[in-house]
C-alpha cells in the first residue's frame, strides 16, 4: 500500500480551561444559534479619523438609531438619528453619509433581488435642519448621494434617474429599462453574481457627470423557476442566464452630464466585459477596465470625459484568467496603486498617472489577501497577507516604494483590520481554531493594542460542558504537493482502534476551506459527529488558492480533475492510517463541493463508500459564462474539459451510497443538475437517495430547513458510514 508523507504542523487542542466534558453537541442548538458569536456591529470611520458611528437597532420594536462614538474611549458621544425620535423616519436599516457628513441616506423596507441586489425606500435626513425627504414614491436600486449632497442618482425600473434635493425634482436619464431586455447602472445577473458588484453607475469627483453602463439581454436565453408557494397555483420566475457558450448581454459605457441633460456613448473598442468602472480624482478622467470573453486579457482603460478618447494605461494578461478585484487606488496626482498575479503570486505594483510602473510595492513568495488603503500623511500602504503562513492572515504597513515593512498584528490566526479615515486607529478581528472573534484597537502607525472592546470568552465558558477536540492543521504530500490538512478526531480517540472518516471539501479555484481560524456551523456538527466516533478531515488539493498562482491554476480547462484526483489519493493517504478503517470512508461538499463529492464517488468508487452532495454542479454546461468560461473556455472550444468531468455522464461507476440534496429554487446552481443526475442515475438502475427543498434557493435555509437538512445527513452518514 501507499506509503503516507504526513507533516504535523500543530495541534490546536482547546479543551477550555484544561478539563474537557462529556456533552455532546445537539443539532437543535448548532442550527437555533446556540453556539452564534457576538460580532461588532458594523462600523464607518468619520472624515474626522478619530470618531466613528454604528447602527444600533432593535428588530422587535422596529427602532434604528445612528449613534456616534469616540475612538480613543470607544465611549458613545451622541446619537446622531433615530427612528423613534421621529414620526418621519420609519425603522432603517442601513444607511450612507453624504461626503462632508452633513446628509445622511437612510434604507427602509429592503428586500432581496438576487444574492447582493435589494429594493427599498429611501429618506434623506439633513443632520442640522432634521429636515427629511422621500427620494422616491416606490421602491429604487442602489441610490448614491453625488460628491456635493446635492442631488441623488438611483435606478427604477431599469433606468437612470437623478434626484435634486434643492427643489425636490427628479430627472429621468435613460428611457429605454425594459425588464428582461435592456438596464440602465445596475448589472445582470451574472455580473451581480461573478463580478461581486451591482451599482453600475458612478459620479466624478465633483458631481457633474456620471458614468453608467448599459446592458442589452436582448439576445441572452431566458430561464425560468416555478416558485410553488402557498396558492393554488405555482407562480414562474423569470430572468436572464446566459450558460456557458451562450450570449451574453451586450455592454456599453455611457456619460451623463448633469448641466446639460445630454448622455453620450463611450466607444471602447472590443469591451466584452466592463467588470469595473472607477472616476479618478481628476473630474474629468474615467478610468475603465475591460476583459475579453476568455478573461485572459484586462486592458485598464482611461476615458477622457470631455472629449470621450479613450487611451490604454496598462494590459494582465494570463495563460489562464485575470482576477478582477477591487485593488485600485488613485493617489493625489492618478497615480495609482494596482494589485496583480504576474510575478507568480498576488502583489501591489505602483503605477504612474500614464501607466507607467514605477515599483512593485510588496514581494515574495506569499499572497496579498486584502489591499486596505493608502494613507498619504505618511505615505503608508495597509495590507492583508498571508506572510506568516497560507492558513493565517496578518495586517501590514508598507512604504509605497516597498521599504519599511511592518507586521502591526502578533497573533497566530486569522487578522482583518477596520481602519478610520485618517489611518490613525484600526479596529482588529482576531480569530484562531482555539479562540473565538477577539476585537481590539490599535494605533496604525505602531499596530499597538490600545483597548480590548469585545471577546467571546463567555462562548469559550459556555463550551467547557462540551465534548471538543482539536482541529489538527498538518500538511498531506499529495501528487508532489504538499496540501493543507485539518483533522479532527474522537475525543476518547485510541489509535489502537479503528475509525470511519468523513471527508469534507469545496475545492473551487482560488477558494480555501483549511484555514487557522474560529468554528463555523458546520464545525459544531463536525464536533458532533467525532463525539460519535467519526474522523473528519479536509484537504485543499491543487486549484484552491493562497499558494501562489501556478497552484491556483493547474485545473485551468478541467475543472473536476486535479481536484478528484487529489481528494481520491488524500483519501488513499488516509486510509494508510492505522486507526482509520479503509472500508469507512466517506465524502461530502456543497455547490462546487457537491460537484467534487459526486465525481470522487464515482471515480474513486474504490476508495470512498459514501456521499453526499448538496446544490451540486453536474455539468459545467449547465453553469453561467462568466465564471465556467474562466477557467473552462466554451463548450465547444472545450468539449471534453466538460464531458470527462461531468458526473452524469458515467452514472454506472456508482457503487456507494449516495445522498442527492437540491433546492428547487436555487437561482445559482439550477435543480437541472440535480435532476439530470437523478435521470441519469435511474436510467442506470443505481439506487440512490435524494431530497428537493421547495423553494429553497442556493443556501437552503430558512425555519427549519437547515435543522431537517442537518439531520437528513446525519442520519445518512450513520447508516451508511
Amino acid at each position: 500500500m501507499k506509503k503516507l508523507h504526513f507533516s504535523l504542523l500543530f495541534i490546536l487542542g482547546f479543551i477550555v480551561a484544561g478539563t474537557a466534558q462529556d456533552k455532546q453537541i445537539p443539532l437543535e442548538e448548532i442550527w437555533n444559534g446556540e453556539f452564534r458569536t457576538e460580532g461588532m456591529d458594523v462600523l464607518r470611520s468619520m472624515n474626522s479619523g478619530t470618531e466613528y458611528t454604528v447602527l444600533n437597532s432593535d428588530r422587535d420594536t422596529k427602532s434604528s438609531m445612528i449613534d456616534k462614538y469616540a475612538y480613543s474611549t470607544l465611549e458613545k458621544l451622541e446619537t446622531i438619528v433615530s427612528s423613534a425620535d421621529s414620526k418621519e423616519i420609519p425603522y432603517f436599516t442601513s444607511y450612507e453619509f453624504s461626503q462632508d457628513e452633513s446628509k445622511i441616506l437612510l434604507a427602509t423596507e429592503i428586500e432581496p433581488i438576487f444574492r447582493r441586489s435589494t429594493l427599498g425606500v429611501f429618506y434623506l435626513y439633513d443632520v442640522a435642519s432634521k429636515e427629511v425627504i422621500k427620494i422616491a414614491d416606490s421602491k429604487i436600486q442602489e441610490p448614491t448621494l453625488s460628491p456635493d449632497g446635492a442631488k441623488v442618482a438611483y435606478v427604477q425600473d431599469n433606468n437612470l434617474f437623478v434626484f435634486n434635493l434643492a427643489d425636490e425634482t427628479t430627472v429621468q436619464v435613460t428611457m429605454d429599462g425594459v425588464k428582461n431586455k435592456i438596464i440602465n447602472g445596475v448589472t445582470d445577473w451574472v455580473y451581480e453574481e461573478e463580478f461581486g458588484f451591482v451599482r453600475a453607475f458612478e459620479w466624478n469627483s465633483v458631481g457633474t457627470k456620471i458614468a453608467f453602463i448599459r446592458f442589452d439581454e436582448s439576445e441572452v436565453p431566458e430561464f425560468s423557476m416555478d416558485l410553488y408557494g402557498s396558492e393554488l397555483y405555482p407562480s414562474r420566475h423569470e430572468f436572464k442566464y446566459p450558460k456557458a457558450g451562450e450570449n451574453n448581454a451586450v455592454v456599453s459605457l455611457h456619460l451623463y452630464d448633469v448641466a446639460n441633460g445630454k448622455v453620450s456613448m463611450v466607444d471602447l473598442g472590443d469591451a466584452y466585459y466592463i467588470p469595473r468602472i472607477k472616476w479618478m480624482n481628476n473630474a474629468n478622467n474615467l478610468s475603465v477596465q475591460i476583459l475579453n470573453r476568455h478573461q485572459d486579457l484586462l486592458k485598464f482603460m482611461s476615458v477622457n470625459a470631455v472629449n470621450n478618447k479613450v487611451s490604454l494605461l496598462l494590459e494582465e494578461s494570463d495563460k489562464a484568467y485575470v482576477d478582477i478585484t477591487d485593488n485600485l487606488t488613485f493617489l493625489a496626482d492618478d497615480s495609482f496603486i494596482w494589485s496583480s498575479e504576474k510575478d507568480g503570486y498576488n502583489h501591489l505594483y505602483l503605477y504612474d498617472s500614464k501607466g507607467k510602473l514605477k515599483n512593485q510595492v510588496t514581494k515574495g513568495p506569499w499572497e496579498v489577501t486584502s489591499y486596505y488603503g493608502y494613507d498619504k500623511k505618511t505615505d503608508k500602504i495597509y495590507y492583508q497577507s498571508t506572510e506568516n503562513g497560507s492558513i493565517n492572515r496578518d495586517v501590514y504597513s508598507i512604504g509605497r516604494s516597498g521599504k519599511s515593512k511592518k507586521r502591526l498584528t502578533e497573533k497566530i490566526g486569522q487578522n482583518y483590520a477596520s481602519f478610520s479615515a485618517d489611518f490613525t486607529y484600526f479596529i482588529n478581528t482576531f480569530s484562531s481554531a482555539t479562540t473565538p472573534p477577539v476585537y481590539t484597537l490599535h494605533k496604525a502607525q505602531t499596530g499597538k493594542e490600545l483597548k480590548k472592546i469585545k471577546d467571546n470568552q463567555a462562548l469559550l465558558e459556555k463550551l467547557e460542558a462540551y465534548a471538543i477536540s482539536p482541529k489538527e492543521f498538518s500538511t498531506l504530500a499529495i501528487n508532489g504537493n504538499d496540501l493543507n490538512m485539518w483533522m479532527i478526531k474522537p475525543q476518547d480517540f485510541d489509535a489502537t482502534k479503528q475509525y470511519p472518516l468523513l471527508m469534507f471539501q469545496y475545492s473551487g479555484p482560488g477558494s480555501q476551506s483549511v484555514a487557522n481560524r474560529w468554528m463555523s456551523s458546520n464545525d459544531y456538527w463536525y464536533q458532533m459527529l467525532a463525539a460519535e466516533g467519526y474522523i473528519i478531515a479536509c484537504v485543499d488539493g491543487r486549484g484552491t488558492g493562497l499558494k501562489g498562482r501556478d497552484f491556483k491554476k493547474v485545473t485551468q480547462l478541467e475543472l473536476g480533475k486535479y481536484e478528484v484526483e487529489d481528494q481520491i489519493a488524500a483519501a488513499t493517504a488516509l486510509s494508510d492510517l492505522s486507526y482509520i478503517d479503509e472500508n469507512r470512508t466517506g465524502i461530502w461538499g456543497w455547490s462546487y463541493g457537491g460537484f467534487m463529492s459526486t465525481n470522487c464517488l464515482l471515480k474513486g468508487n474504490e476508495v470512498f463508500e459514501m456521499a453526499i452532495a448538496v446544490a451540486p454542479v453536474t455539468s459545467w454546461s449547465f453553469y453561467d459564462t462568466i465564471y465556467t468560461e474562466r477557467f473552462m473556455k466554451t463548450p465547444a472550444e472545450n468539449p471534453s474539459g466538460y464531458d470527462d468531468n461531468s458526473p452524469f455522464n458515467y452514472p454506472e461507476l456508482l457503487k456507494g451510497k449516495y445522498l442527492l440534496v437540491h433546492g428547487s429554487g436555487d437561482d445559482n446552481v439550477h435543480v437541472q443538475n440535480s435532476m439530470r443526475m437523478i435521470e441519469a442515475l435511474v436510467q442506470a438502475n443505481k439506487q440512490f437517495d435524494w431530497a428537493i427543498y421547495p423553494d429553497k434557493n442556493h443556501g437552503i435555509y430558512g425555519g427549519n430547513t437547515r435543522l431537517h437538512l442537518f439531520t437528513k445527513m446525519t442520519n445518512f452518514i450513520k447508516e451508511n458510514l
